[in-house]
């Protein structure tokens, strides 16, 4: 007997998906389940927060008129699933990859993501904006908001559901609750009664209740409406939405196709002012070893479907993240004053390793940036040391924090900045390119950038004896460069670079990660007959002004390296010769930095390389500055 085809494989864009009926989704969330699964063990990716959403994404996309309907997943790490049933299936084995699919929406990778969603909170603010537009233009437009609960608790999320709901707006906000649960669901009972209360006849009886409540007299009014606001909280616990102007229904059962289904209709077909769904659900729902894990397989490498175990690279050093955590415990103990803050990213910051050793000293503010930043400045005020480690990318949301709560007044707060630089398969929304360039323009900040896990250790011990204001310290992600480690961190004098390499014709004055490219570029420069210095800069600001005027006034050509946008470390440096008048005596100098663009997810490598600042970049670029391009070796 043929087997018959998957359903999956008849779906090739939503419309297609429409056209099945009721019975049929669940079939068609086991193969979605079963393929996410399959693709993610080939790319690596983010698993348990797609597993957790396959029968929400089928009955999304059942019930709504996809892309004209919009669809907003935030964080945009549950979207796999939704490419698949999005017309991308053929190409969800380029996940992350080079000229792949990227690992979030992207809007200009399909017409079915209508806002691109790698940070977090923002699909409330952005599906507003969409539902106004279509209020607006006169179209008739459904716009779903999916939100988890992490997202949820970001000052964000609040703000847009305040304005939602104080515009009125018809917008529609899933909130996927798959850790800690605001409301836990009750059973049949639970999901009757949210299926009740989403529909037109509860929905008019409602309304008219409220009509003949205000031709009563105020003392009335005030009753009645007390009254049902308790009995909706008592059943539905949904008061605190209520209060922000949204229309609760939930909790819900996130993965039961026939609870969502006609709720989702309901609300589809409402005419109701903001609605908020309250859905249930397992993060990594339906694959074993993601359901045991104590992160539910939230990211992973490369992996065996069978048993789950993924494959991961035997490191030779240990990662800046690890050196971080471990340095920040060995200062600790010292120092009663120092204490570690996270936004939701213990783990990928290494503050999980300080919590391991000093529980009571560790804050863990959930995705609250801002208040991470003026929370550690309060710490501060009070002569404590907070390190608030928050990654490049996430500590730009908050800026306003960094310069109005620690930087003007001037408060001693360490910043340890993970993911500094290109990140690979995360792509552009995860690099960390612009720390050097916003901290350092900020009057009486100190920053820092770390060449390799040594100097790390000494930068984590700098900042635990630095109280004159704020610092900052920057590393990249992944492994350290396999150099001796020092038992301890030792204090580096503020402002003061080292020169690892002498010569006498080039000088590279490189700032963090590109050092160790920079040695070997030198050693390549002097087959070429080139004598050449390598200095380490550590400090961006104050800048070593010595160290600078020396390179200047003893070189031909002086190239500074950093793994930063423009407006970053290089420009500080000829900011500093031209206020010396070093540019006006022949000097030829180059500031290498990223190329001005948003670089799509590849290797990390392969990024350095196409940015030009890899060990061959650096040659090329000293050659093209001495007039000698034609001269560069041929490389293979």
């Amino acid at each position: 007997m043929k087997p018959e085809t998957p359903l999956l494989d008849t779906i090739s864009k939503s419309e297609d998906l429409r056209k099945l009926s009721d019975d049929q989704l669940p079939q068609v969330a086991d193969e979605v389940r079963r393929e996410m699964i399959d693709a993610v063990s080939v790319t690596g990716g983010h698993l348990g927060a797609g597993l957790g959403v396959v029968e929400l994404t089928v009955a999304l996309h059942h019930t709504f008129n996809t892309p004209h309907d919009r669809i907003i997943w935030d964080v945009g790490h549950q979207c796999y699933p939704h490419k698949i049933l999005t017309g991308r299936r053929d190409r969800i084995r380029t996940l992350r990859q080079e000229d792949g699919l990227s690992g979030f929406t992207k809007r200009a990778e399909s017409e079915f993501d209508p806002f691109g969603a790698a940070h977090s909170s923002t699909s409330i603010s952005a599906g507003l904006g969409m539902a106004e537009a279509a209020r607006l233009s006169g179209v008739h437009r459904n716009v779903v908001s999916i939100i988890g609960d992490g997202s949820i608790t970001a000052g964000m999320a609040f703000e847009a559901m305040n304005n939602a709901g104080g515009m009125d707006a018809r917008q529609i906000v899933i909130l996927n609750d798959n850790d800690m649960s605001i409301a836990p669901p009750t059973g049949a009972m639970s999901h009757y009664l949210a299926r009740l209360v989403s529909g037109q006849t509860y929905r008019s009886i409602r309304e008219t209740a409220k009509q003949l409540s205000q031709k009563l007299p105020k003392f009335f009014q005030d009753k009645a409406r007390k009254t049902e606001e308790f009995a909706r909280g008592y059943w539905m616990g949904g008061t605190m939405f209520e209060e922000l102007g949204f229309y609760y229904v939930g909790p819900i059962d996130g993965h039961d196709l026939n609870a969502l289904l006609p709720i989702l209709r309901n609300v589809r077909d409402s005419e109701q002012g903001p609605i908020l769904i309250h859905v249930i659900t397992e993060k990594g729902k339906g694959y074993a070893p993601a359901e045991g894990a104590a992160d539910k397989l939230h990211a992973v490498a490369k992996f065996d479907v069978i048993t789950g175990e993924q494959t991961k690279a035997v490191p030779n050093a240990p990662s800046y993240t690890k050196v971080f955590g471990q340095s920040l415990v060995q200062e600790a103990m010292d120092d009663d004053k120092v204490v570690g803050i996270s936004a939701a990213m213990p783990g990928g910051t290494g503050i999980d390793i300080f919590q391991d050793t000093f529980p009571d000293r560790t804050y863990d503010v959930g995705i609250a940036e801002q208040h991470a930043v003026t929370f550690a400045a309060g710490l501060a005020t009070e002569g404590y040391k907070p390190f608030c480690a928050i990654y490049s990318t996430f500590l730009q949301r908050a800026y306003d924090q960094v310069v109005h709560d620690v930087s003007i007044q001037q408060l001693p707060v360490r910043f340890p900045i993970d993911r500094a630089g290109y990140v690979g398969a995360d792509g552009a929304t995860h690099a960390g390119s612009f720390d050097v360039a916003y901290l350092a323009c900020l009057p009486g900040f100190t920053v820092m950038a770390a060449s390799d896990e040594a100097e790390l250790k000494h930068m984590v011990a700098t900042a635990v004896a630095y109280d004159e204001g704020p610092i900052s310290f920057r590393y990249p992600r992944g492994e350290g460069v396999g150099v001796e480690m020092p038992e301890r961190g030792s204090i580096l004098q503020i402002g003061k670079g080292r020169v690892v390499r002498e010569g006498n014709t080039i000088a590279l004055l490189s700032f963090g990660s590109r050092l160790q490219d920079c040695l070997l570029a030198a050693e390549e420069l002097e087959d070429h007959g080139l004598s050449t210095t390598v200095a380490d800069a550590r400090f961006a600001k104050p800048l070593d002004t010595d160290l600078i005027r020396q390179l200047a006034l003893n070189h031909d050509v002086l190239i500074t390296i950093e793994e930063g946008s423009t407006g970053g470390f290089g420009a500080m440096v000829l900011h500093e010769l031209a206020g010396q008048g070093l540019l006006d005596n022949g000097l030829k100098i180059r500031t290498m930095i990223m190329p001005d663009v948003y670089m799509d997810q590849m290797s990390p490598a392969a990024m350095l390389t196409k940015a030009g600042l890899d060990k061959a970049g650096i040659i090329d670029t000293v050659f093209a500055a001495l007039g000698r391009a034609d001269e560069l070796p041929i490389r293979a």
